[in-house]
């Protein structure tokens, strides 16, 4: 890939340090998973919700190693394109990665949005149709773009704000537990309840695929990474903190939900949260909060990939994997506008088609869709961390145990497979964005040889500059 710099293109900005970086981290993995994926989860394993919970995190965290490695070893945004073309060096293999982590952080921006809008018509007790569900969801899209437009230091002073907001609403829902607990049923906590085509490894699998979406966001901050502070120093144990904290966070909201509310009725809501708080606690109008709360919670985590989305972008255009139009950044606010116009139209047709899609479950399949994209990269990166360690790595870089990433790749690849029990729409909608990528990159490699244009292996990474991917 071409390795040259254009002069005229300002660099992006160091402004994350490791205060930021944890609430970055923390309200990216909190959010639109746990609030609108409860019941779905629930779903498919009964009152042991919290399981699918529990596994998810822990193939997130066998990843994660595998991340801490990389990030503290090529410390340069693009994240998991930049270690598969370092690892394997092809071009269409780096690009494809490259291309599904960016449409994993629009998909996720797109479950987000679609959530926002069914907390909405929840808060203010509208009774609104799909149409103006989506209508609500597209507008909000639109107003998340202008914020990152803004900028990356008010992008993720932003976050900072929602992720005190999104932790209240899920503690405010874990208290609710607590001070509830004479009408709590901590008997169904331990009790699988399945769909009678499946065996409980099936549900559990198939739960696990659905709940990992909730875990993923902790590879977004490793593509804020030339915009951070210190990278090598700080990554590892702001990454690890961040992961611990809402893996606690998630199984405890989790047993609350399922103790308080029977699993049916968590299973046939969009707003799972809102019933388990209306349950718990309903001589109070705690319910009539905590669908606001909701609605900044999933604002946060569509913030953070909109903004890993169009960084993702911008890097490839700089690389010429993509047009170069992409790459221009505005002089005034120092931001990839281009790429931040590309990836708000590309959410606004995935969350339509879906939408009219019939019989979908939209959330649940925009948000498997992003899983499934992202233990396809995990699946990767885990290997990459193996090829990679030919290569000399400074003093100060992280090193995961080998046995990590070899059950990290292994447990990704399987959540990969329809033998998950995933739904067949989640594998349609990642092929359509996959063939939308293919047809960009096969267009740009055309003009790069009618140009002459003959990219390089990444040699240099500073070549590969701003940031990449988010969840």
């Amino acid at each position: 890939m071409v390795t040259t710099h254009t002069a005229a293109e300002p660099e992006l900005k160091r402004a994350i340090g490791p205060k930021l970086l944890l609430l970055f981290i923390v309200g990216d993995i909190l959010g639109t998973g746990v609030y609108a994926l409860t019941g779905q989860v629930a779903g498919e394993v009964g009152g042991a919700a919290w399981l699918p919970f529990l596994i998810a995190f822990a193939v997130a965290t066998l990843t994660a190693f595998s991340y801490l490695e990389l990030v503290t070893k090529y410390p340069q945004a693009a994240g998991a394109a930049l270690y598969t073309h370092k690892a394997f060096g092809i071009h269409l293999v780096t690009f494809l990665v490259a291309f599904i982590v960016m449409s994993s952080g629009i998909t996720s921006a797109s479950t987000a949005s679609r959530a926002f809008a069914a907390n909405f018509a929840t808060g203010v007790g509208w009774d609104a149709s799909a149409t103006a569900i989506l209508a609500v969801a597209l507008v909000f899209m639109a107003l998340l773009a202008l914020v990152n437009f803004r900028g990356v230091g008010e992008s993720v002073k932003a976050n900072v704000v929602l992720t005190l907001i999104e932790l209240s609403g899920l503690l405010l829902v874990i208290l609710v537990g607590l001070t509830a607990f004479g009408m709590a049923d901590f008997s169904r906590v331990v009790a699988f309840d399945t769909p009678q085509d499946k065996s409980v490894f099936l549900a559990v699998t198939t739960a696990t695929s659905l709940a990992f979406f909730a875990m993923v966001g902790f590879e977004d901050s490793v593509n804020m990474a030339e915009e951070t502070k210190e990278p090598a120093r700080i990554f590892p144990r702001i990454m690890l903190t961040g992961m611990g904290i809402t893996g606690v966070i998630y199984v405890l909201v989790a047993v609350v939900a399922v103790a308080l509310l029977p699993v049916g009725d968590l299973a046939a809501s969009e707003t799972p949260l809102v019933e388990v708080v209306k349950v718990g606690a309903p001589g109070l109008p705690i319910d009539r909060i905590l669908p606001f709360i909701s609605m900044f919670a999933v604002a946060n985590s569509a913030l953070i990939n909109m903004l890993m989305a169009s960084r993702l972008i911008y890097g490839m255009a700089r690389q010429r994997v993509l047009p170069p139009v992409l790459g221009r950044v505005h002089e005034g606010r120092r931001t990839p506008w281009v790429a931040i116009v590309f990836t708000t139209v590309m959410a606004f047709g995935v969350i339509t088609a879906v939408s009219l899609t019939p019989d979908s479950n939209v959330i649940a399949v925009l948000g498997g869709t992003t899983a499934l994209l992202l233990l396809a990269v995990f699946a990767v990166v885990n290997v990459a961390v193996l090829v990679l360690r030919r290569d000399p790595a400074p003093p100060e870089a992280f090193r995961t145990p080998t046995v990590i990433p070899v059950l990290g790749a292994l447990s990704c690849l399987y959540l990969v497979t329809p033998l998950a029990g995933r739904d067949p729409l989640q594998y349609r909608v990642a092929g359509t964005l996959l063939v939308v990528g293919l047809v960009l990159w096969g267009i740009t490699y055309a003009v790069n040889a009618r140009l002459g244009v003959k990219p390089t292996r990444w040699q240099d990474p500073d070549s590969f500059s701003s940031s990449g991917p988010v969840s």
